[in-house]
């Protein structure tokens, strides 16, 4: 049955933007969807107003913007995949007004970017960087001082989530001491310890590593007062977001020699596709390595991501199920044989599921299932009737007050 849906799937317009990975494509047109158009870079927000207007469904990465007139456009947008671990690039509250379901795929690439996180400290403790270059140059530098061990070391990581345990393990494995902070408490893997600050955190760790997603609170989180209270000679591995860190003060902490190293790969501001140009402060630096914000860009994990954002957009389009996203709520309905589905996205106000149910009532129309659940700001209703009188049910539903969309879906 969840193959079949009321809309023929070849006319379902998808647009996959920053050249998402072939595997996500391969499986939407293996499963029904021709109609994909996917391009390499991202889109200007007047190039995405005027390329949205038909598209039933989104894919982007990072560089996307989804801005409020950008959601107003999309008269017919009915999902959004981000195929990343974050969301920050979509205005969730004017997607969650326009009920317009966002998904993400917060786990697929959390090895990729914990086994570079630990790369990067080994090139870093050990002066790899230095001994790269000279080597270029012809110069012979067999020498080891400066040069040290992961074991027996003390990594420090800030936010204890999905990548920072990941990190946590793989350091352990080296033979590494681990300590974290994390606002919300935290149950440890392995040995692994927490600081009741960052203050005490940064202080006692060889190797800060940062784990957090991009808020107001995280902004400037490393800045020029925190970095003076890092321990002399230690290393700063940001893979997490561009603005958690003050970069005009990490240079300035690098350059004066009371951090040894840091490892960057996300950057405040970065360029929109690849050829553009890149300007940091960090650059010039040797004992600095700067990477393109690839932490997560393994062959591996792009698969993956393209797997469980898929896998998310088909259970939505083709079963209303709305689990992990992150403004219509969370629904997960079995389907009923020889009933007809229908979703009903409104206001969260007062009311609406009785009119729904008083509407039904009185054209005599029976509801087999129905679930509601809702946010702050909407409320989603799943309901199946028996298929010989749901188109009379959509119809109704459409003049419900406070709709903001209805589907028949099957």
């Amino acid at each position: 049955m969840s193959n079949i849906t009321s809309y023929p799937k070849d006319k379902i317009n998808i647009l996959f933007l920053e050249n998402i990975s072939d595997k996500a494509v391969q499986l939407f047109r293996q499963n029904g969807y021709t109609n994909v158009e996917k391009l390499a870079g991202a889109l200007s927000e007047s190039e995405l107003i005027e390329k949205i207007k038909d598209v039933h469904l989104l894919g982007i990465r990072s560089k996307t913007n989804i801005t409020p007139a950008v959601l107003e456009a999309a008269n017919k947008l009915q999902a959004i995949g981000c195929f990343c671990i974050g969301v920050n690039q979509v205005n969730l509250k004017a997607a969650t007004r326009n009920g317009v379901t966002v998904f993400n795929a917060p786990y697929s690439n959390t090895r990729s970017v914990a086994e570079l996180v630990v790369g990067a400290a080994i090139m870093l403790i050990r002066k790899i960087l230095d001994k790269n270059n000279a080597a270029h140059k012809g110069i012979w530098q067999k020498e080891a001082k400066g040069s040290f061990e992961l074991r027996g070391k003390t990594i420090g990581l800030v936010g204890y989530g999905n990548i920072g345990s990941q990190v946590s393990v793989l350091s352990e494995a080296f033979g590494m001491k681990v300590r974290y902070y994390d606002l919300e408490s935290k149950l440890p893997l392995g040995n692994a310890a927490s600081y009741d600050s960052l203050e005490e955190l940064v202080s006692k760790s060889d190797i800060i590593s940062l784990h957090v997603p991009e808020t107001n609170k995280t902004k400037n989180l490393i800045n020029e007062e925190l970095l003076a209270q890092f321990k002399k000679g230690s290393i700063l591995i940001n893979y997490a977001r561009g603005e958690v860190v003050d970069i005009d003060a990490l240079a300035k902490y690098l350059q004066n020699g009371h951090l040894s190293g840091a490892a960057v790969d996300v950057f405040p501001w970065e360029p929109e596709k690849n050829g553009d140009t890149f300007s940091s402060p960090l650059q010039g630096l040797s004992n600095v390595l700067l990477t393109p914000h690839i932490g997560g860009s393994t062959e591996e994990a792009q698969v993956n991501i393209g797997e469980d954002v898929s896998s998310k957009l088909f259970n939505f389009l083709e079963s209303g199920i709305t689990n992990g996203s992150h403004t219509v709520p969370g629904i997960a309905l079995p389907p009923i044989e020889g009933t007809h589905r229908i979703l009903h996205i409104h206001k969260n106000v007062p009311g609406v599921l009785s009119s729904i149910n008083t509407l039904m009532s009185n054209n005599h129309i029976n509801i087999s299932a129905q679930y509601l659940k809702t946010n702050e700001e909407i409320g989603y209703v799943v309901l199946d009737v028996d298929s010989e009188i749901s188109d009379i049910a959509l119809d109704l539903l459409k003049d419900v007050k406070e709709t903001i969309k209805v589907r028949a879906l099957y």
